[in-house]
């Protein structure tokens, strides 16, 4: 009996190992995330990993807080409220040129999916982006990504930053409520939002990034969005619990390619659907074309980052950057390699 008793430890003890060791090659399973508006379609892969598990899966423990918009999400970081930020990936190259090294190691979305449109309340002359001097912009938050897309697409019109008053609406019902009123003139946003204020009439489209072909002529080449990225340092020393993450987020980017629109609906939280589904199921579609389908970096996507960035800051121009070290595809390889099907 005994003899049978220490068999039957022993085969419990060496199938409990694999997990045993992945326990212990990760790092830190504990971690922070933040990030700025995870209601919208541009951070889809996050709530699809948070919601099915995934992050779990690979033996983390993963608080994520949210912001009102990706300048918040990258405070939070830069001031060690949070380890891994979920956001915009042109802040990896704008904080080096403010000798921050922060490094993207998995991509949720492979165009912004940012929309800026006019009011066509009290814009209903509007004609083109020049029509935009003096007015007010609404963006999820100031320095946000939103805020980026604004100025590159003034400075291609001969706009400077400062011919407009940008102002912090948010990413959600707030955003709709300050265009359904008046107080903005234009929005910069995403979705669920743009699809909402588009349905009502709220809202004229001026520029899509939505779609892929537009994004890349809008910037000039390809341009990453939405990805997780973490100070170097934070990489350096959890190899381990990085890669868990970009895991993670593959198999959330490979699934959402094969899901239906019923299926996201199930898995994305009721106060995300702004109390229309149709709408989000809408926002959806429109959306799925901009999200990365395996979580890779195209090898151009810095060097269009920077210059978008230095269009609109002439000392990002100047400054001489390592653009190699603002991103990375290893973590991404490995997760693929262990998911091939998600």
């Amino acid at each position: 009996m005994q003899r049978r008793q220490l068999l039957q430890a022993t085969s419990a003890a060496l199938l409990a190992a694999p997990a045993l060791l992945r326990a212990q090659a990760i790092e830190k399973t504990k971690v922070t995330l933040a990030v700025g508006g995870k209601n919208l379609l541009y951070y889809l892969p996050l709530t699809i990993a948070e919601q099915r598990g995934y992050f779990k899966d690979e033996g983390l423990n993963v608080e994520i807080v949210d912001f009102a918009g990706g300048s918040r999400a990258l405070q939070a970081v830069v001031g060690g409220s949070a380890d891994v930020v979920s956001g915009a990936f042109e802040h990896t190259v704008n904080m080096q040129a403010k000798g921050q090294r922060l490094r993207a190691f998995v991509l949720q979305g492979r165009a912004p999916q940012i929309v800026l449109g006019i009011n066509p309340k009290t814009m209903p002359n509007f004609k083109s982006v020049a029509d935009l001097k003096g007015r007010k912009i609404g963006v999820t938050a100031p320095g946000s990504s939103t805020n980026v897309m604004v100025n590159f697409i003034l400075a291609k019109a001969g706009l400077k930053p400062t011919d407009v008053s940008i102002i912090g609406v948010g990413a959600s019902q707030g955003a709709a409520a300050a265009m359904r009123s008046g107080q903005i003139d234009a929005l910069s946003n995403l979705d669920p939002v743009i699809t909402l204020l588009q349905r009502s009439g709220d809202l004229k489209v001026v520029s899509d990034t939505r779609i892929v072909a537009e994004a890349e002529k809008v910037f000039g080449g390809p341009m990453p969005a939405g990805c997780l990225y973490a100070p170097q340092a934070f990489i350096d020393k959890n190899p381990a619990t990085t890669q868990a993450l970009a895991n993670a987020m593959v198999r959330a980017n490979k699934w959402i390619q094969g899901a239906g629109p019923g299926d996201i609906i199930k898995n994305v939280p009721e106060a995300y659907l702004l109390g229309d589904r149709a709408v989000y199921i809408d926002a959806f579609l429109a959306a799925k074309g901009a999200l990365s389908p395996d979580g890779s970096f195209p090898e151009k996507g810095a060097d269009t980052a920077l210059r978008a960035l230095a269009s609109i800051d002439a000392e990002i121009g100047k400054a001489k950057l390592d653009l190699a070290a603002v991103w990375t595809n290893d973590f991404v390889k490995k997760a693929n390699a262990k998911y091939p099907k998600g």
